[in-house]
């Protein structure tokens, strides 16, 4: 399954919740599920245990810009490591360049962070980088290069930011550039409610 490009407000009324990765916009004004007219709450209580899974998996899923089979290689990688499965599988999504530099507030999205980094906009430890998927370690600089600096998209988004900077990304907004502090706590790191135990779960028996 390729990334999603289709209307992004439809999939947040799908999931329930505001995806701040994949869009700015809020599903506030019309929460309801696409296609249905009722109660949230009726349409939750119906959906089974898998569904309620599926869900949630969605959920990384749509909000990081990702593809199933890139996903399921995460989510491998997560489950060959000592630390608990659904915390690796996040620590590994945030620590994505694109997600990095979306939450530094270089970039209003997700998919508009990965375009920065595809077009060669962005440098990491000095170096112009195009691998949006690099996994950026503690105490590495990334940042819009000389010419991204200039762009309208850049310069906009950090004058509105559409996250707060979290607190293990360092910015330096004189210097435009940003430092990956420590390594995130994949179990609180989303900005999203998220039940990991169910990804955990939806992987368990298929991977």
């Amino acid at each position: 399954m390729s990334r999603y490009t289709g209307p992004r407000i439809k999939v947040l009324r799908a999931l329930g919740v505001d995806l701040p990765g994949l869009s700015r916009k809020s599903m506030a004004a019309r929460p309801q599920p696409p296609g249905q007219h009722g109660s949230r709450k009726a349409v939750s209580s119906r959906r089974s245990e898998y569904g309620m899974q599926l869900m949630e998996k969605q959920k990384l899923r749509f909000n990081y810009g990702l593809s199933e089979r890139q996903l399921r290689r995460i989510v491998r990688e997560a489950q060959r490591q000592k630390a608990q499965t659904g915390g690796k599988i996040v620590e590994f999504l945030e620590r994505r360049l694109d997600n990095l530099v979306f939450r530094a507030g270089f970039a209003p999205t997700i998919p508009a962070a990965r375009q920065l980094v595809n077009h060669g906009h962005i440098q990491l430890n000095g170096r112009r980088v195009t691998i949006p998927s690099i996994r950026v370690k503690a105490g590495e600089v990334f940042g819009p290069t000389e010419a991204g600096r200039k762009l309208n998209m850049v310069r906009a988004s950090l004058e509105a930011p559409a996250l707060l900077c979290p607190e293990w990304i360092r910015l330096d907004n004189t210097a435009l550039s940003a430092t990956l502090a420590h390594i995130p706590d994949g179990l609180d790191a989303t900005p999203f409610p998220l039940d990991l135990q169910r990804v955990v779960e939806y992987y368990a028996t298929r991977i």
